[in-house]
Formats: structure tokens, C-alpha cells, sequence
């Protein structure tokens, strides 16, 4: 139900320089929107950090007419206004400190479901559309809801496996719902609806989907789950900000390798050598690390177990048994051990993750598998 409460946080949201952030401190200065609205010009003293300049527009009566259109607007199109100060939001969202105050929403989905973000490159390959149609085969008795961006390429790959093995999606905008971006999209946000998933943005009924507004959707997808999953992207791509959300909301990450020759799988190699990501051997190893229930059926892996044992180098070896002998082991520690500086053991801990005989741990601790 859409309350008077509702009308002031979207007007107080409008304020030119009233962010999220600000608007949390109003909110808990003075104990609601309304409040804030009718008394924080007067009563500056009340939050703290809040500046004379950033409450100059509070009070403005043309925002609270922008708020009352804007009601209307998502009464007549059926969407639900969230209030982040009133709890509304997916617990995990809620979480992070700069969560939106307002969250727009077309569709529901149940929060008590686990969530896993998974995005990418727009120009995903052969091998990324594998790994995601393989992913969400393997996963479709377990219960669980997908996250990403429904841009072309891989988001658009993560929402349409997940319609077809019939696990819900959710869909984060880049702009208001006045407009759906990238137009072919449309029939597939409407069987996202239409199969128990949801639409949902940060953004009102005036915002277009602005360069800038990608870079700020991204930490929505990034805080709606407890991990999320880079399947291919370049080097500084839009899933590398995604990733480095996650990593800022203490989330896990996890990411593709590829070869360094092609272009979409060395954002995720960078992210996985700057132990900002783990690397993903097989889809079976995700699944367990992602916490998901184990399907029935026995699941084939992306990168099969080859009974041929793999030969490590003399470097390998050494770096191996230390990290096996002193599991989990920190790469300060490593380097007092094997009397070898860090700069020479970093590589060899990435080519023993990606033949699978050891995993990051957080804090840069590494474990033999």
C-alpha cells in the first residue's frame, strides 16, 4: 500500500544532492521521511554530516508534485515502491550501506529464496553460453533464484536458462519503467513476470538509461546476492565493477577462466590473479561452493576429471606441497616457508588454481583441494 510516507521519501530522494546515503542519515535523524521533509532546513543540527548546502532543496514544493505523479505512475502500471528505511528491501540488500532509499518493483519473488548474481560480457561467446546453460541444467532441482542485469549477451543468456529450466529471475533496470532498455528485451521482461520473477530499479519514471546509471545498477545486482558469478567479460568491463561491489559488500566472487589470448575471459583472469575472484574448475565444485541444494541427478562437469595425473613443475610442486603441508596457509607466510619472494609465487598459485589443486580462501589464505 502506497502511503503519504511513500510521497516524501520520493520527494526528499529528488533533492539534487540528497543521495542514499544522505537520506539513511535524515531518516534516522528524524525518525521518517515526513519529518525530514517538514524539518531538516530548520533543524540542521539534527543529522549528523549533513551540510547546509546538501538541505537547501529539502522543502521544495515542486518535488513533492514530481513524487505525487510518480505515485501515480506505478499505481497505474502496477508497480510497488520500496522504502529501504521501512525494511521493504531484500534482506541482503538492506545490508549494504549505500542500498537505494527507494526501490521500484514489477513482480515478486520470495526473499526467502537464495539468490546467485550471475553476469557478463554483451558479446558472450560459445563458451560462456555453455558454461551458463550447463550451470543452470545442473541446478534446476535446486531451489533458488538467478540475479543479473537483463542487458544482451550474457545477462540476457542467465534470465532465458532460467526461464527455461523454469528457476525464477530477477531483472535489475538501469532506468525508470517508463521505458525498457535494450528494446528486444521486452517479450523476455514480460516472461520474466510472467514465470514468478521480477523487474526491479533504483530509478524513477524520468531517468533514462544513462551511461552512468549502469555503473550504479551494478551494485544492486552485486547486493541482492550472497555471491556472484562473472562468466566472461574484457578487461574493464562493466562485470568487473559488479565484482568489485561484491568484494566491497564482503559477497563471494567467482569467475570463468579462459585463455589469455581471448579478449572476454581476461577481465575474469585478472580478477581471479588479484584474488578478487575464485576460479570455477567445474560447475559441480560451484554449486557446492554457492551452497546450493544438490540435485538428485548426478551432474557432469564443465572441465571433466582426467584420470591422467597432471605433472607439475618443480616450482609447482614445491608451492603445492607447502600450501598442502601448511593448509590454509597466508602468501606472506608462504614466502617465509619456501624462501621464495611473493612476486615469483603469485603465478604459480594462479596456474594451481586453474588446474584445480588449490582454492583461494578469504583474506588471501589459500588451501589445497
Amino acid at each position: 500500500m502506497i502511503s503519504e510516507e511513500h510521497l516524501y521519501a520520493i520527494a526528499l530522494r529528488e533533492c539534487s544532492l540528497i543521495g542514499d546515503i544522505n537520506f539513511s542519515k535524515l531518516v534516522r535523524a528524524f525518525g521518517s521521511a515526513k519529518l525530514a521533509w517538514e524539518k531538516a532546513a530548520r533543524e540542521l543540527g539534527a543529522a549528523d554530516g549533513i551540510g547546509r548546502k546538501a538541505v537547501a532543496d529539502i522543502g521544495n514544493t515542486d518535488y513533492l508534485r514530481f513524487a505525487e505523479k510518480e505515485i501515480a505512475f506505478c499505481e497505474n502500471n502496477n508497480i510497488t515502491i520500496k522504502l529501504r528505511h521501512l525494511r521493504d528491501l531484500p534482506p541482503l540488500l538492506n545490508e549494504c550501506d549505500d542500498a537505494p532509499a527507494v526501490l521500484y518493483q514489477k513482480g515478486e519473488f520470495d526473499h526467502a529464496l537464495k539468490t546467485v548474481s550471475i553476469v557478463g560480457t554483451r558479446n558472450i561467446t560459445s563458451y560462456g553460453k555453455s558454461f551458463i546453460s550447463t550451470f543452470f541444467e545442473e541446478t534446476q532441482s535446486c531451489r533458488y533464484c538467478s540475479v543479473s542485469g537483463l542487458a544482451l549477451g550474457a545477462d540476457k543468456e542467465v534470465h532465458e536458462q532460467s526461464l527455461n529450466f523454469a528457476i525464477p529471475t530477477i531483472a535489475v533496470l538501469a532506468h525508470g519503467f517508463h521505458t525498457l532498455y535494450p528494446s528486444k528485451n521486452r517479450k523476455l521482461s514480460e516472461r520474466i513476470l510472467d514465470h514468478g520473477g521480477a523487474l526491479i530499479t533504483e530509478f524513477n519514471s524520468s531517468r533514462k538509461p544513462d551511461r552512468e546509471n549502469f555503473i550504479q545498477r551494478n551494485r544492486i545486482i552485486a547486493g541482492l546476492s550472497p555471491a556472484t558469478v562473472v562468466v566472461e567479460t574484457a578487461f574493464g568491463g562493466g562485470s568487473v565493477s559488479t565484482a568489485t561491489f561484491a568484494n566491497q559488500y564482503n559477497r563471494d566472487v567467482f569467475a570463468l577462466p579462459g585463455k589469455i589470448t581471448d579478449p572476454y575471459s581476461q577481465g575474469c583472469n585478472q580478477l581471479i590473479f588479484q584474488h578478487k575472484a575464485s576460479a570455477i574448475s567445474t560447475v559441480k565444485d560451484l554449486i557446492d561452493q554457492l551452497g546450493l541444494n544438490r540435485p538428485e541427478e548426478r551432474m557432469e562437469e564443465l572441465f571433466p576429471y582426467s584420470a591422467l595425473t597432471v605433472q607439475l613443475t618443480e616450482i609447482q610442486e614445491l608451492i603445492y606441497g607447502c600450501i598442502k603441508e601448511h593448509q590454509p596457509i597466508s602468501l606472506d607466510d608462504m614466502a617465509a616457508s619456501t624462501e621464495l619472494p611473493a612476486y615469483r609465487i603469485l603465478p604459480v598459485i594462479l596456474e594451481l588454481e586453474l588446474l584445480g589443486k588449490i582454492k583461494t580462501l578469504s583474506g588471501r589464505q589459500f588451501t589445497a583441494i
